[in-house]
């Protein structure tokens, strides 16, 4: 089931690009940038959710609540819940368009390996991937070099005066990972102790180490679909004009000046 609905569509998309360009490296680019094109409507249900979550913590209502069971959760939550049905808000619309992610990555990654695969049984795979408009002898072997990496192994950047092998992808991919997710974070008006400004801020923190994880300890084909991904949504969200630039900048601290006692 897995391999008929994601795996093999995915592996037949990236050779029908592929041929078309002539670059394995290219192809994982246009098919990043055509996935999120499909994904667009969900993009923009999490635009909408999101503005939707910023203007209820203006609302009087959501504030007085937060005053009211501030030191009651459970029915602070409760009353949360009902204000959100009142007014059509769902609350995990903003994460949907992540959620979904997950198995594109997932599929992503194994259509790669499957492609760039050299051993027989692994070829043997791909063959039986691959859909009967293709002529396979045309397509193995798939070039697997774009720039300095090997698309089918972990990036690393060697250079003749280091020992080791710089992982550029991954420090990118942490980067703009970091940046998509702050310039898109919508601001809080509930304080530190804001569950929703506190989740945001842990998954502004945890998203890019593990993205960076997956980029440095996988192939490097995902690493190039995590920047193109990354860089278009962050495109996509300045051209809608709805990027907070100023969550980049570090927030300065207000410092309350104590007035010194006159001498009597």
């Amino acid at each position: 089931m897995w391999d008929s609905i994601i795996i093999h569509p995915f592996v037949n998309i990236l050779l029908i690009i592929y041929q078309l360009v002539g670059n394995f490296g290219v192809a994982i680019i246009l098919f990043t940038l055509l996935i999120r094109l499909v994904t667009y409507p969900l993009t923009l249900k999490q635009l909408k959710a999101s503005t939707a979550l910023q203007d209820l913590q203006k609302d009087k209502r959501y504030l007085d609540m937060q005053a009211k069971y501030k030191n009651d959760k459970e029915k602070l939550a409760q009353e949360q819940m009902k204000l959100y049905q009142e007014l059509g808000i769902n609350p995990t619309a903003s994460c949907l368009p992540t959620l979904i992610q997950f198995p594109i990555i997932i599929g992503l990654y194994q259509s790669i390996i499957r492609a760039l695969g050299t051993s027989p049984m692994e070829l043997l795979n791909f063959s039986r991937s691959i859909y009967p408009i293709f002529n396979i002898q045309n397509i193995i072997p798939l070039d697997n070099q774009f720039l300095w990496m090997d698309l089918g192994m972990p990036e690393r950047l060697n250079l003749p005066f280091l020992s080791f092998g710089i992982p550029v992808m991954a420090i990118v991919v942490v980067i703009s990972t970091y940046v998509q997710s702050k310039i898109m974070q919508t601001p809080s008006t509930g304080g530190n102790n804001d569950q929703t400004a506190m989740m945001s801020n842990m998954m502004n923190i945890y998203m890019p180490f593990l993205m960076g994880y997956l980029a440095l300890t996988l192939a490097s084909g995902l690493s190039l679909y995590f920047l193109v991904s990354n860089v278009f949504t962050i495109v996509q969200y300045a051209a809608m004009g709805k990027v907070n630039w100023k969550n980049l900048l570090p927030k300065s601290r207000e410092t309350k000046i104590v007035p010194k006692k006159g001498k009597k």
